[in-house]
């Protein structure tokens, strides 16, 4: 095991709540700042000319984790990142230039604390990209784009392709994206892209928050789009993908040489006071996949799935609450001819299934989960929610969602758990600084307990303070 590369300065309990204090009274001396009555905004502090937009943000986070679930890891780890991003686009006529920098680092880290190129991407330009927009081309009302060079990319529920924004890094891509929109309000996406591999990904340089340019290659492609309809089904609009994922080996990267193919089908209303609200999700995926990374491994079948059911209700008043049941299947594999472990692509993890980060344990892969879900929101500065989830597997021989947890055969049984979590947050200063908490806890089932390689570390305990600069 690698040695530390920065001290443990005090236990994670300690911590957060030293970060809270120390956050909470810079907070409150700049909301009584001449900033509350005009945030700074760095258009305008540059005096920017109309046709130049720019923006950044500044997130500081501090995450502590006790009773680790995932096997290998620090049973207690807390971690310290930062994110700077900052963003620029220059429009002359149909054409628009621009670029965003990320510089993510992580403090605090160890090797045994699960960081990774999730945490660290220091002084990157995830984006670099040229739009030509057109007006009008299939007659009123119509448009279309054509985007060239490196973006990021969130498409439909971002259950499949998302630059994920918990995560302290971005997913960016280089390639050709071009959407357009027809007159009834038709809208469809067409894109070919190189996923960026982030650099660097060794553990010793991830530590050090060491800076190396992103890279992108023909050894892995991302190909497909979709198309949404509003208001197609009465009240409900509808949503049709397609994604092909095509990865081969690097000179210095053993893959699984993925062949995916999946298509996705989407029908949903989204909230709104005083009525119901649904969505309805399903995806099926086929191709083949190696059994592992060694270039000898035989070539499996894929045939797997998932699907996401929910249904909600918000009413009125001033909090706005929102009560809603929510239900996730993603199919496992089951040792059968065709491997049947569902492959979420570039999904986000945070809006259905909790924080990644540190935590990182459920995810878009075998996994059965009911859900029920409270969301609040008081005015324009106040949100929050609060999820009950349970926690079975699809498949009680392979691993659990993304805890790495396995009982090959299977005796371990398929209940992993239960798993509370919230999240608040708060615009301290509106539309520039917001103070936002989470917190998790993971009652582990029988699986999380029993299955030979579970951690013996108890109860989960999650927590993270972050406070966001926008400018």
């Amino acid at each position: 095991m690698y040695a530390s590369h920065s001290p443990r300065w005090t236990r994670p309990g300690v911590s957060l709540l030293l970060a809270g204090v120390v956050w909470g009274v810079a907070a409150l001396l700049l909301a009584d700042s001449a900033w509350a009555q005009q945030p700074p905004n760095l258009h305008t502090v540059l005096d920017a000319p109309e046709n130049l937009k720019l923006s950044g943000s500044f997130r500081t986070r501090y995450e502590a984790l006790d009773g680790q679930p995932r096997p290998g890891l620090d049973a207690s780890p807390d971690l310290l990142s930062l994110r700077t991003t900052l963003f620029a686009e220059y429009a002359t006529g149909a054409l628009r230039i621009g670029g965003e920098l990320y510089d993510s680092r992580a403090y605090l880290s160890e090797a045994g604390s699960g960081v990774g190129t999730g945490e660290v991407n220091a002084l990157e330009l995830v984006q670099a990209y040229v739009t030509r927009d057109f007006r009008n081309p299939f007659g009123p009302d119509s448009s279309a784009s054509l985007q060239a060079g490196r973006f990021t990319l969130n498409l439909g529920s971002r259950r499949l392709v998302a630059a994920d924004d918990y995560r302290n890094t971005t997913s960016g891509s280089t390639g050709l994206r071009l959407d357009l929109k027809g007159a009834g309000g038709i809208t469809s996406t067409l894109l070919y892209v190189l996923p960026q591999r982030r650099l660097p990904d060794d553990l010793p340089s991830i530590l050090d928050n060491d800076i190396e340019l992103d890279s992108e290659s023909a050894a892995l492609v991302l190909w497909g789009g979709l198309v949404t309809a509003p208001q197609v089904l009465g009240p409900a609009s509808i949503e049709a993908a397609f994604y092909g994922l095509d990865e081969q080996d690097e000179v210095d990267l053993a893959t699984r040489n993925r062949k995916l193919r999946t298509g996705n089908l989407r029908l949903f209303r989204d909230p709104a006071v005083r009525r119901w609200d649904f969505e309805v999700e399903g995806a099926y995926q086929t191709g083949s996949i190696r059994s592992s990374t060694a270039v000898s491994a035989p070539e499996l079948d894929v045939s797997a799935y998932f699907y996401h059911v929910e249904a909600g209700y918000q009413a009125a008043g001033s909090w706005q609450p929102r009560v809603s049941l929510e239900y996730d299947y993603a199919s496992g594999d089951d040792g059968s001819a065709s491997f049947g472990r569902f492959d979420t692509l570039y999904g986000m993890r945070r809006a259905d299934f909790g924080p990644s980060g540190i935590y990182a344990a459920i995810g878009r892969t075998n996994i059965r989960s009911p859900t029920l879900r409270f969301d609040v929101t008081h005015g324009p500065r106040l949100d929050g929610f609060l999820a009950y989830r349970g926690l079975w597997l699809a498949s009680s021989t392979d691993s659990f969602a993304t805890t790495g947890v396995r009982d090959v055969t299977g005796q371990s049984g398929n209940f992993a758990g239960q798993q509370l979590e919230g999240r608040l947050r708060y615009w301290l200063v509106p539309r520039f600084l917001r103070l936002e908490g989470n917190a998790t806890l993971l009652f582990k089932g029988r699986f999380l307990t029993d299955a030979p390689n579970a951690p013996a570390t108890g109860t989960t305990h999650y927590g993270s303070l972050n406070l966001t600069a926008t400018f």
